[in-house]
């Protein structure tokens, strides 16, 4: 166990940068993983972090499948741990894990054929970001590909609303809808005004297996260069009488509705 004080340290201080700057990733190829539940989502994936980082005040107190789990220990004592947390409430302990080439912005090469799929045409918001990765890994939906313009998939904030499901899929950063063409699936978008309602299409048994889906930005919805390669556009029956709904709500209907066949 490594105990470091100074703020200036440059571990200190690549945590900062980490928890703080949404595409610090981008840069270093690590990200920083806050709180027991990430941790441990990781770690049930067979994957191993770098370094574990801990509160003064947690360390003693810490089980040992967490203590064991990295090759280095590093504690700070529990203010200095404060300062570096992206948590409103901050947490006791935290990984540094290294992300798999999957982050590479020149990704066409890198892009899996065949697979369910989820294509993010510029979803801005962090939190709608992470719950659809979350939905996406529940459902079956091997692999997330992002336009540039959709919330930096590792960032803190996204991290922390997918609980998780980033260990389970391929992510692929800067995608354009033109790539979308040689996955060998059908692309289906959804719509607030026109195709048949999502839960007749279920029920018949209608919708294409392996697919994926196109989801837009959260005012003005599908682009059109992306909705032009969609072979099936579709609603979501709302009888309820809303305009419209958020759309990491739509993304779960629609990935259900495949993942179940209704």
């Amino acid at each position: 166990m490594n105990l470091i004080t100074s703020r200036d340290n440059p571990l200190v201080k690549e945590l900062r940068r980490l928890s703080n700057d949404s595409t610090a990733y981008r840069k270093t190829g690590r990200v920083w993983l806050e709180g027991d539940h990430l941790c441990r989502a990781l770690l049930t994936r067979g994957l191993v972090p770098e370094q574990a980082v801990f509160a003064q005040s947690a360390w003693d107190n810490t089980p040992t499948q967490l203590t064991q789990a990295a090759p280095k220990n590093t504690v700070l004592p529990d203010a200095l741990f404060r300062e570096i947390s992206g948590l409103e409430s901050a947490s006791t302990m935290g990984f540094v894990w290294t992300i798999s080439s999957s982050i590479e912005t020149e990704s066409a090469h890198n892009i899996q054929q065949g697979v369910p799929t989820v294509f993010l045409d510029q979803i801005q918001d962090a939190g709608n970001v992470g719950s659809i990765l979350r939905s996406a890994s529940a459902f079956g939906f091997a692999q997330v590909l992002a336009r540039k313009g959709t919330a930096a998939l590792w960032s803190p904030k996204v991290l922390r609303a997918a609980m998780g499901a980033h260990f389970g899929l391929h992510l692929v950063e800067g995608v354009e809808p033109e790539q979308l063409a040689d996955l060998q699936i059908a692309w289906l978008s959804t719509s607030s005004h026109q195709g048949p309602f999502l839960h007749t299409l279920g029920a018949k048994n209608a919708l294409p297996s392996p697919c994926g889906w196109i989801f837009g930005h959260e005012g003005q919805g599908v682009s059109p260069e992306a909705a032009q390669l969609a072979q099936m556009t579709v609603r979501i029956a709302q009888p309820g009488g809303e305009e419209s709904l958020n759309v990491a709500s739509a993304a779960a209907i629609c990935m259900h509705a495949s993942a179940t066949g209704g």
